[in-house]
Parts: C-alpha cells; structure tokens; sequence
C-alpha cells in the first residue's frame, strides 16, 4: 500500500471514528434534552392553571365552574401556528384534578372522573409536599407510546397555604416527536457534511504530502539513473530541507565525479597538441634554416591556438552540464538571434568567399537562454562555414514544425561520411577541414546538443541529397 493511501486513510479514519461518536452524543442527546424542555414547561403551564383552578376545586364546582368552562373553550381551538416546518391545529393538554384524597374530581377529557389516582407517583408525591411527575403509556401495554404527566399542588385561595388537591397537566410525547426527529436528521446530515468535508480536507493533505515525497522520490530516481534533473521546488517544510539536502549530496557526488572526468577529457586532449609543441620547441633549439624556424614556430602557434580553443569549448560545455537545467529562463525571438548571427558572421563569410541566404518567418518566439541559444547557433554556423568550399553559399531556415520551431543551416562542403553520422555529437570527436586539414576540438556539437536539451529540444545532423550537410536545431514554442 503506498504512503498516500496508508496517510489518506489514517486521517480518515481517526476523523470518521471522533465524527461517529460525536455524532452518536448529540443524536442520543436529543430526545432527552427535548424531554426535558418540556417537562419544564409543563411545570409552569401547570402551576398556572393549579392557581386558576382553586377557586372552583375549593367551591365544590370542577365540573362546571369557570375553570372547566374556560379549558373546554380553550381546547377547541386551532392555534394555527407553525412550529419549525410543523403545523400544529389543536391543543394537546389534558388536565385532571383530584381532591385532597387524590381522587379524581375533574378530566379535561371526562373519562376518569372518580378514579382513585393517591398511587399515581405524580399525585402521590405531590401530595406530600414533593414534586411529582411521571410517564406512562397512553394505552396500557404499549411503551412505545407514552404521557408525560407534570403535578402541581392546589392551594386555598384563602391561605395559599393548605392543601385542598393535585391539578396534573399531561402531554403525549408523540407530540414533540417530529421535532426529535428532524433534529437528529438535521445533526446526522450536519455530520455526514462534517465528515465529507475532513475527507475532502485529508485528500488535499495526503495528496500535497505524498506529491512533494513523489517529487523526492522521482528526482532521487532521476539522479540514481544519471539523467539531469532540476532540484527539488524550494518549499517551507521538513520536505523542502530534505530536497535541498539530497540535492547539495547529489552535486558534492556529481561534482567529484565531473571532476575527474573533466581533467582526464582535458588531459587526453592537451597530449597531442603539447608533444608537436615540445617536438617543435626542441628542433628550434637547433640551427635552422629561417624557412625552417618559420613554420616550426607556425606550428607551435597554431597548437597553442588549438589547445585554447579546446579549454575555451570545455569550459562552456562543463558550464551548461553542470547545471543540468536551464538557468534562465525568457521570451525571445529565434529569427532576432538569427539576423544578429547574420550580421556578426559578416566579416567572416566575406574573408571566406562565402554567402549567407537566409530564410526567416516574421516571428519565431520561443522561451529560453538567449545567450546560449546564440552560442550554439554560432557554434553551427562556424562548421557550415569552415566546410563551405569558396564561392558557396550557406542556407540558414527557420520554420514551424510540430508543436516548436526548427533552425537548420546547410552548406555546400563534402558532406559527413557514414560512418561519422553516429558520432559527431560525440565530445573531442571531429572531422579534419576540407580547406586545412585541421580537426576542431570536437565540442562544438556536444555544446548545441547540451543546449538543446536544455531547452527540450533536440538537435541533429545528416547529408543533403545535393551535397553538403546540414545541422538542425529544434525547440518547442513552451
């Protein structure tokens, strides 16, 4: 199972267990705390009507004095309210008195009249100077269905003092049903929301967590398997402190490494230019004839030309692969950078008899190093140059192809043989000028091939079907 899910559920579950019971608290809470609110409020209405009724219970006129005549009238009525979503149409009280004895001498509903109630626990505790209520079933058998029955004592009038009986209000609880029910639906929807929300909540978390880790890991793959790779994106968190630390350990590795190979590159390079150098010093030593001591010293000049071309070309290669991305980043024009390659070529295709055609749309943006760019476009244009024969002329296109752009520059020179196409873009190899005679450093093409990478391109080179060859350079529009 990978880290993502084992966080994504962890979180989950720690916040659907803490939300269940939460959930389970309230729901269970509900239908006591409602019950209780209406216990309360039976005790005042209760008390209320126990004073309204002392006067007919003490005048021996319950059944039809002012008391019951005014309950009657009051329970016919239709309140016509609307009570949280539900509509309430009738009075749901039943009231009964009983004396002194705790006999029943009146029923709102005139069905227990006479009965004795002295056991009932809400009379019979209100009759000793307790408070007294009780629940029981409204049909005997069925606890499903239940009264809540609230006692108040009636006192003289005279005195306020004696007890002359026990006035009960009672209130099904079916009667608040409804609103013990939409509550606990009304709390459950809240926690399933509540619920949905912390999923929602520990995805983003596992997926922001396990993307920056992902991020890690993919980049520790890259540098295991060599490729270059950017550094990990700086971030304010024990994850960004681990990317920088993988990546300063992985340019301490790389470095060494790079190292070693730079010198022993440099070192292979500089022994051939070095022994005709020592070949050469050592013969001028000797008396020569001046024609002699002329192209010896030539000679030396010409190594020491080649070997600070070759440092000169290794510094700028090392320089791009040492980053292993691009640095800088900008908006630019590659048919800008070709005309001011163009114009700086100038003095150089002249002094060779050469001509330059170019070929260039209106626009070609891409987004790039523009310093880089023209180092490898001119490191292009100085091999058209030096295998162009006198008198040719060097086509230089820009074009739209696929999603980029494609700069090619083609000459008129022999062409490269077969066997070299595989390897021209290999560091220090290169092919003897058709002119001269002379080999380049062999760094020119590493350096475009380094830059194009760089900048998600590519670039390659073959023979053209009328002679000649020709190198392309392709970079995306992005």
């Amino acid at each position: 199972m990978r880290l993502g899910l084992k966080l994504f559920l962890g979180f989950f579950l720690i916040v659907g267990i803490a939300a269940f019971f939460v959930m389970r608290v309230f729901v269970g809470e509900v239908k006591p705390g409602v019950r209780q609110a209406m216990e309360s409020t039976l005790v005042d209405a209760a008390n209320v009507l126990a004073v309204m009724a002392a006067p007919d219970l003490k005048a021996g006129r319950m059944a039809d004095g002012d008391f019951a005549a005014q309950l009657a009238a009051a329970q016919r009525r239709d309140p016509g309210a609307m009570v949280w979503r539900f509509p309430k149409r009738s009075i749901d009280y039943r009231v009964t008195v009983t004396d002194a004895r705790g006999i029943v001498v009146y029923d709102s509903r005139g069905q227990d009249v006479g009965r004795d109630n002295s056991r009932w626990n809400d009379v019979y505790r209100t009759l000793r100077g307790q408070y007294g209520a009780r629940s029981s079933p409204e049909v005997p058998g069925d606890e499903t269905r239940t009264v809540m029955h609230v006692a108040a004592p009636v006192r003289d009038p005279g005195d306020g003092r004696t007890l002359i009986g026990v006035l009960t209000l009672a209130q099904p609880n079916d009667s608040i049903a409804p609103f013990i029910a939409a509550s606990q639906r009304a709390i459950v929807a809240r926690g399933a929301w509540l619920i949905g929300l912390s999923a929602l909540i520990g995805l983003l978390m596992t997926w922001w967590l396990a993307r920056g880790i992902g991020g890690l890991s993919r980049y520790a793959r890259a540098v295991s398997a060599g490729e270059p790779v950017p550094p990990p994106k700086p971030r304010r968190d024990e994850i960004g402190e681990l990317g920088q630390a993988l990546e300063t350990m992985r340019r301490k590795l790389q470095g060494k490494a790079y190292v070693e190979q730079y010198v022993q590159s440099l070192t292979h390079e500089m022994k051939s230019p070095l022994a005709a150098i020592r070949g050469a010093a050592e013969l001028l030593q000797e008396p020569l004839p001046e024609a002699e001591r002329q192209r010896f010293a030539a000679n030396i000049a010409q190594q020491e030309r080649r070997l600070t071309e070759t440092i000169d070309q290794l510094l700028r290669l090392a320089e791009v692969e040492q980053h292993g991305w691009l640095q800088h980043r900008a908006a630019l024009d590659l048919c800008v950078l070709c005309r001011q390659l163009a114009e700086e070529a100038g003095p150089r295709l002249q002094a060779a008899r050469l001509r330059l055609e170019c070929g260039l749309p209106g626009r070609a943006p891409v987004q790039g190093d523009a310093f880089l760019l023209r180092q490898a476009l001119g490191n292009l244009l100085d091999n058209a140059i030096a295998f162009s024969p006198a008198g040719a002329t060097i086509l230089l296109r820009v074009w739209r192809q696929d999603a980029g752009w494609e700069v090619t520059l083609a000459d008129a020179g022999p062409g490269v043989p077969d066997y070299a196409l595989e390897r021209v873009f290999e560091r220090f190899y290169s092919l003897a000028r058709p002119n001269s005679g002379q080999r380049s450093s062999g760094l020119g093409l590493p350096f475009v091939a380094e830059v194009a990478r760089l900048h998600g391109g590519r670039a390659w080179l073959r023979n053209r079907a009328a002679g000649g060859a020709e190198a392309s350079l392709w970079l995306p529009t992005t």
